[in-house]
């Protein structure tokens, strides 16, 4: 009798073990921490605002970065080196990637076809294959489109207004860009109606930056539009130092080179995106798949302009332009 005791007694305390693990288990992946992975070309310094953006998102939704969320950054302008980062977070397993920029998105797709991806900007998710549609994205990629290519044409008749007889327009871009090609096309359909020629500028390396310039200045241009791109953004000062020394009106594609030095910007408002994005994430990690959620257009659009630069090349922006202007810096 004492020895059926004994293991009915045994038996019963490995079930109350047994118990205990399965609890403290299931608590444990009930509290587990979501892990986001943040994708960029642009080195932190670059894409600060954007980051900040993205963590006021998060914030305002509750998380806690460090508590309740836990962000992976990563950056690398080198494609090799960004696959390999990459790869890295797909072996950590993390729950969702945000990525800035349609070059990391396409890494990105390449490394995994399961983990969430949200896109801080894409140009053309549809025509660079990221989505079936922006209804219904249809895999595991969904966010934001920044509907860079209208834009440009936009851009183009700003020029026109500021710029007295434009007649010839420098386009300084980076061919390895996505992108690139969308918004010159745009361009193309914008200068039979405003009167202009476009002379493309290719930026490959550092050196072509100044090199592009003088080609601007001896070519005649009358303006220049800066298309964007993360490694020009790099360079801004030295674009917007080398516009001024020139006396090139320029139009340029974030506020970061207008605060820089440059003249103007018009664009989607990036940081604007980057915030919206912590909500694609937020429905994730509740359980909403990348497929059912409908890519974003641009809601919010800014006019920025630099006076002082306006001054420095002798420029007089007329009235009605400033009238419209988001934010001016004087």
């Amino acid at each position: 009798m004492k020895h059926v005791s004994s293991r009915w007694l045994t038996s019963l305390i490995l079930s109350i073990l047994l118990f205990a693990v399965s609890v403290i288990a299931e608590a444990q992946q009930l509290t587990k921490i979501p892990r986001i992975g943040f994708l960029s070309t642009g080195s932190p310094a670059v894409i600060s605002d954007h980051i900040d953006a993205f963590r006021q998102g998060l914030s305002e939704l509750g998380y806690v970065e460090g508590k309740t969320i836990v962000i992976e950054y990563r950056s690398e302008r080198n494609p090799e080196r960004l696959r390999t980062l990459v790869a890295e977070l797909v072996r950590l397993k993390i729950d969702v990637i945000v990525t800035a920029g349609p070059t990391v998105t396409r890494i990105a797709k390449e490394a995994t076809s399961t983990i969430p991806i949200v896109m801080g900007f894409d140009i053309d998710p549809v025509g660079s294959g990221f989505v079936v549609s922006l209804a219904r994205p249809g895999g595991n990629i969904t966010g934001l489109s920044r509907i860079g290519p209208e834009i440009s044409g936009k851009q183009l008749e700003l020029l026109k207004e500021i710029v007295p007889g434009l007649s010839r327009v420098a386009v300084v871009g980076n061919s390895t860009q996505p992108g690139n090609a969308q918004a010159l096309k745009e361009m193309e359909v914008a200068v039979e109606a405003l009167r202009v020629r476009l002379k493309y500028l290719d930026v490959l390396t550092s050196n072509d930056i100044e090199t592009g310039f003088r080609a601007a200045a001896k070519g005649n241009a009358n303006a220049v539009l800066v298309l964007g791109s993360p490694f020009l953004g790099s360079y801004r000062t030295q674009i917007a130092d080398l516009a001024v020394k020139n006396r090139l009106p320029t139009i340029y594609p974030s506020p970061e080179f207008v605060e820089a030095g440059g003249l103007m910007t018009y664009g989607f408002n990036i940081n604007d995106g980057f915030h919206r994005a912590a909500t694609f994430v937020d429905k994730i990690l509740k359980g909403a798949k990348p497929a059912d959620l409908p890519v974003e257009q641009p809601t919010k659009f800014e006019l920025v302009i630099n006076l002082k630069t306006a001054k420095q090349i002798g420029l007089t922006i007329p009235p009605n332009v400033l009238a419209r202007a988001d934010r001016v810096i004087k």
